[in-house]
């Protein structure tokens, strides 16, 4: 398929789209009754289930979610068209324009050797642009999760020269976050100060993920899932004995449990 034929495609295929959401909005009660408020929670639903296809692998359900979100915006626009704020046709053309304008060693004249280059330029252009938000951390989302927020932090202020010269140098603060927190649990034994520098802890190593090129999100979900996947298998296995995990020792589970290993 030639360039002409897929851009043809997709044309018509957005055109059915758009066609479908107009139907929908005038003729069906629920979809007619829903307002941006309505839908928030079933994005933030179906983001959740597209990072769930990513992290599996599953490029059917990827497709599927990467569909409903797409719903979702041409949802949110009819609504604001209907408002008379704003359309489908303008979310696209300032997606189009900032893209346009923050990729200035593809459409202008700047030049940059790697993709960190890349990076550094897009944040600093964020901070330029006139729509009040002009701090390097005001784009920062309050809603996001901690761990994600941590790492959106860390690689906000990387972009204007506030990190570590040598990322090596990341373990003595992490040490450091860790003799702390140890000092206020056997000495001070203050629950406030302990989960201060819990937190302390937990931003130094997001960032020394980061800067090992490991997303902390996706790593912390992969032990999540391989933690299940083992306490499943100990807790079959415990059900064919006929015993309980409540009656075992921890010997005897640590034993299944390293069995569980050899499935991973």
């Amino acid at each position: 398929m030639n360039d002409s034929d897929r851009k043809q495609r997709a044309s018509e295929a957005f055109q059915r789209l758009i066609g479908i959401m107009d139907d929908l909005r005038a003729k069906c009660p629920w979809d007619r009754e829903q307002t941006f408020e309505s839908i928030r929670p079933l994005t933030i639903e179906e983001t959740y289930e597209l990072s769930e296809g990513i992290l599996g692998k599953d490029y059917n359900l990827i497709r599927k979610e990467l569909g409903d979100l797409l719903l979702h915006i041409v949802f949110y626009s009819k609504i604001a068209e209907e408002d008379n704020r704003f359309d489908i046709v303008d979310v696209i053309n300032s997606l189009c324009d900032k893209l346009i304008y923050r990729h200035p060693h593809i459409y202008g004249n700047v030049k940059v050797n790697d993709a960190s280059q890349v990076v550094e330029n897009w944040e600093q252009l964020k901070i330029k642009e006139k729509d009040g938000n002009k701090t390097v951390l005001s784009g920062v989302p309050t809603a996001l999760p901690a761990l994600i927020k941590a790492n959106r932090i860390q690689e906000k202020v990387r972009a204007v020269g506030f990190d570590w010269d040598e990322r090596s140098q990341v373990w003595d603060k992490v040490q450091e976050e860790l003799n702390e927190l140890r000092h206020e649990v056997e000495v001070t034994n203050s629950t406030d100060d302990i989960e201060k520098e819990f937190g302390d802890l937990l931003f130094s190593v997001v960032n020394a993920a980061r800067l090992y090129g490991v997303d902390p999100e996706t790593a912390l979900e992969r032990t999540n899932r391989k933690f299940m996947k083992r306490f499943t298998y100990l807790e079959q296995q415990t059900i064919q004995m006929g015993r309980s995990l409540k009656d075992m020792t921890l010997d005897e589970m640590n034993e299944i449990w390293e069995e569980a290993k050899r499935f991973d």
